[in-house]
């Protein structure tokens, strides 16, 4: 006879799940690269004591979301892409694109050419992998209830919803443009790397406010510098990738935020700049 699992039973498969994954993609050895990315992200929600959600008693201790709520939610998450923000992030990311797109070759030439780029961003492919990046997030949110911390399993949650909704959006981009990739690959256009990790910057930014927003988005910055020394992407792949992300953490959290700050990318001449915007209401 089957018995009905307890928190800890489905925190035990999903950890078993995870460890298993990524097993498969990198081997034990490399897997034991995550666990720090988890543990920093767990530290910094646990440690913060006054999270930018916290505007009103009822989101200040959010209810642990359960397993399935995580899939259930989904269908709110893609009907708030559907925004004047989503609108305004998007395009003004695909104008950045287009103003940096006769530049592509140079600027990703001379990213890969530089030795001590390369050294430097090195961990970016890693960092930015979608399994990375889900196992991150996974790891959160087992943390987060096995610990009894409403608010980081809520997070981790979140984390997980994000990289869904940004998964299918940029996996249905690159295969309808099909761009050819610096290197001669496929699927160029947009960088996942790029939208997954400033999907995850997006999402803490929403829950841990600017402190922690800022690190986490220069860590995303840092993961879309790499893909161009790896000669992987152009930079017109990284910033729509950005805008990509920053719209599917925002979608996810959206129900969540009273007021905040919007980080939207802003072509500049030569290159690229970020346009930060106050929302109040």
């Amino acid at each position: 006879m089957n018995r009905p699992w307890g928190h800890a039973s489905a925190s035990r498969w999903i950890c078993t799940c995870i460890q298993n994954s990524m097993d498969v993609v990198w081997g034990p050895t490399r897997m034991r690269r995550v666990s720090p990315v988890a543990l920093v992200l767990l530290l910094a929600i646990l440690t913060d004591r006054q999270p930018a959600l916290a505007q009103s008693p009822a989101a200040a201790e959010p209810h642990a979301p359960t397993v399935k709520s995580v899939f259930s939610d989904l269908g709110r998450d893609f009907r708030h892409l559907v925004s004047r923000d989503s609108a305004v992030i998007l395009g003004v990311a695909g104008l950045a694109s287009l103003a940096v797109k006769s530049e592509d070759a140079a600027i990703t030439r001379h990213a890969f050419r530089s030795q001590p780029l390369e050294t430097v961003l090195d961990q970016g492919a890693f960092i930015g992998n979608g399994a990375t990046q889900v196992c991150a997030a996974g790891s959160v949110y087992v943390l987060g209830r096995v610990s009894h911390r409403p608010t980081a399993a809520a997070v981790g949650a979140d984390l997980l919803e994000a990289q869904i909704v940004n998964g299918v959006l940029t996996q249905s981009l690159k295969y309808a443009v099909n761009r050819t990739r610096p290197d001669g690959g496929r699927y160029s256009f947009p960088s996942g790397h790029s939208s997954a990790t400033f999907a995850t910057a997006a999402v803490l930014q929403r829950y841990l406010g600017w402190r922690v927003g800022v690190a986490a988005y220069g860590v995303a910055g840092y993961v879309a510098a790499s893909r161009l020394s790896e000669r992987r992407h152009f930079a017109s792949d990284v910033i729509f990738g950005a805008g990509v992300g920053i719209v599917s953490g925002r979608a996810v959290t959206a129900v969540k935020r009273n007021s905040g700050w919007t980080l939207t990318p802003l072509p500049v001449r030569g290159g690229g700049g970020l346009w930060i915007t106050r929302r109040t209401e």
